[in-house]
């Protein structure tokens, strides 16, 4: 089933329901993964596009958080209509070495290393860069429209002097020599065989004789950045909106690394949130709640009319509908509640308390079955 952001869903991608543990999404990952390894299809770009769909789904559904924002909000609630998204293969080889091992990845593992063929160099093992989180604030008024905000960063760049290399001018990095140019080394125990990093090119499988005078060999220096985010409408404090490749830079060249943005929602002076609902107090004095009226009423939409009904009682909740906050998933909005706090004067007039007065007595004389029931209770229990 497609998501309205015209995506699939990541549970039907994996192949797996949606109260599966995280073991079962690894090793249905994993299964995926090995079918339409580019290893195993080279050329084959419809066997890459399940190779990156699975791994966005994976790179979702195997953080708890994201996997709960994405279980409430769908595509929304892990970074927009976007999602999460990987740039190249090479960057799910990086995000994910624990499950790949590398470039030649599985493969190698099940087949060069115990020589069935199939593993092929992986040249320079270019780690990716490091991610990157930055706390936003935000109005309530942006929650309601949706906003677009630039925030500048300082993140790492690619060294221009180096094109992100790290070797000098006028020179390249070698192969080194010791693991030819792989990024490690395997060692055979019998029918064993256990690959590990190369301990003189630390898995790069390149060594700088010159490295860059500018960026020292690392092949990225820091630098101030303008970036801008987009916030969906709908959006709650704590959540984290992912812009993938907006990270650091990896070093010599390598796939860059994500910027997370996490949303703090500013206290407004009149409004409270509950959810999608927006909740206000609004204060009426006793002769409107009793004889009934209209009144205008603030909303983060503008002003509009509210009728409080003959008799309104002190912490009644009046719902104004639609005038709330947009849900996340674009589907329908909240409303707002108005409770009534009944106002009573603390300072009045002669010709007030006169009035008072009166209407004391009137009441006196017609107490209501509320008020009369109280006080037969109490009669009975303390004469």
């Amino acid at each position: 089933m497609a998501a309205a952001s015209g995506k699939r869903d990541y549970y039907e991608v994996l192949g797996v329901p949606k109260n599966t543990d995280a073991a079962a999404i690894k090793a249905s990952y994993r299964k995926i993964a090995l079918k339409h390894h580019p290893d195993k299809n080279p050329g084959n770009k419809d066997a890459e596009e399940r190779f990156k769909e699975a791994a966005e789904a994976y790179e979702v559904l195997s953080d708890e958080k994201k996997r709960q924002a994405y279980d409430q909000f769908g595509h929304a609630g892990v970074g927009g209509a976007g999602g999460p998204q990987f740039s190249s293969v090479e960057d799910i080889f990086s995000a994910f070495g624990d499950i790949f091992g590398g470039r030649g990845g599985v493969f190698e593992d099940l087949f060069g290393a115990f020589g069935g063929g199939g593993g092929r160099s992986r040249g320079a093992a270019r780690g990716r860069g490091a991610h990157l989180k930055v706390d936003l604030e935000i109005t309530l008024e942006d929650v309601l429209k949706g906003v677009k905000k630039t925030i500048e960063i300082q993140r790492n760049e690619r060294c221009t002097d180096c094109a992100g290399s790290g070797a000098a001018a006028g020179t390249r990095p070698a192969g080194c020599s010791q693991c030819g140019g792989r990024g490690f080394v395997v060692q055979k125990q019998g029918f064993f065989a256990m690959r590990t990093t190369c301990g003189r090119c630390r898995g790069t499988g390149e060594i700088i004789e010159k490295p860059c005078s500018k960026c020292r060999g690392v092949g990225s220096v820091p630098q101030a950045r303008e970036v801008t985010v987009t916030i969906p409408a709908g959006v709650e404090s704590g959540m984290q909106l992912r812009l993938s490749g907006e990270g650091e830079a990896g070093p010599r060249g390598g796939a860059r690394g994500d910027l997370y943005v996490e949303i703090h929602v500013r206290k407004h002076d009149l409004f409270r949130r509950a959810g999608d609902d927006i909740l206000l107090d609004v204060p009426i004095g006793y002769a409107q709640a009793a004889l009934g009226t209209e009144i205008e009423v603030p909303s983060l939409k503008g002003k509009n009319e509210l009728k409080i009904p003959r008799g309104t009682q002190p912490g009644t909740t009046l719902r104004m509908r639609g005038l709330g906050l947009p849900r996340l998933d674009g589907y329908g909005v909240g409303n707002q509640l108005v409770h009534i706090v009944v106002e009573v004067p603390t300072r009045v007039d002669d010709e007030h308390e006169e009035l008072l007065r009166r209407l004391a007595e009137i009441e006196e004389q017609s107490v209501g079955g509320r008020r009369r029931s109280f006080w037969d209770k109490v009669k009975e229990i303390f004469d």
